[in-house]
């Protein structure tokens, strides 16, 4: 049987998806394909997964585009 969850469990998934939408909103991409939003991603964490400079290069990026005020 598969398990509900609570209503605070709820809410922090719909607030942490809609975090998520604003990443795409601030990147401009709000008005690409999904089909093209979730084939980037993917070639993303694949590249992220194996080359630790990638990581850092796209973490460094995207530190600038917060202003520095999150990580």
């Amino acid at each position: 049987m598969a398990r509900t969850m609570t209503s605070d469990a709820r809410k922090k998934d719909t607030r942490e998806k809609i975090e998520l939408g604003g990443l795409i909103v601030k990147a401009g991409l709000r008005y690409e394909k999904r089909a093209l939003l979730l084939g980037a991603l993917l070639d993303a964490a694949r590249r992220i997964k194996s080359d630790e400079g990638e990581r850092s290069r796209l973490t460094a990026i995207g530190v600038e585009a917060f202003g520095n005020d999150d990580q």
